[in-house]
């Protein structure tokens, strides 16, 4: 049972064919060092990624880092509301202080007029007698 050498076919192939050579004897080391119980384990972590028991840990860490991020927009959220119906409600006040001051001069207007009206009447009536 002679084996071929492995190192004379690897100049000649091609680079993926390098990496699954590669694999290949990983594998075979892995069967050859491995008893058939830990080889189960060694397949499901390949097949999970190498991850393993990381894969939840990793979940409830994305889960936790959602929800902090979910929380911090509402809170950035309700502090843009919170301003944006302060900002209303100042607006409001203005306006109300602009309208009673403009109620305001249109009496003092009407007043005015009423009396340019009285002094147009007594020149008049001044200018007349004369």
């Amino acid at each position: 049972m002679e084996r071929p050498s492995l190192e004379m076919n690897l100049p000649d192939t091609h680079e993926e064919g390098k990496l699954y050579v590669v694999d290949s004897l990983n594998n075979l080391n892995k069967l050859n060092v491995c008893p058939d119980e830990s080889q189960h384990v060694l397949d499901e972590e390949e097949n999970t990624g190498g991850a393993g028991e990381n894969t939840s840990g990793s979940n409830t860490r994305k889960r936790c880092l959602f929800f902090v991020t979910f929380i911090l927009s509402l809170i950035v959220s309700l502090a843009l509301v919170s301003f944006v119906i302060f900002l209303i409600i100042q607006t409001r006040n203005k306006m109300d202080q602009i309208s009673s001051r403009l109620i305001t001069e249109k009496k003092n207007i009407e007043e005015l007029k009423k009396m340019n009206n009285m002094i147009l009447r007594h020149l008049n009536q001044s200018v007349i007698k004369e």
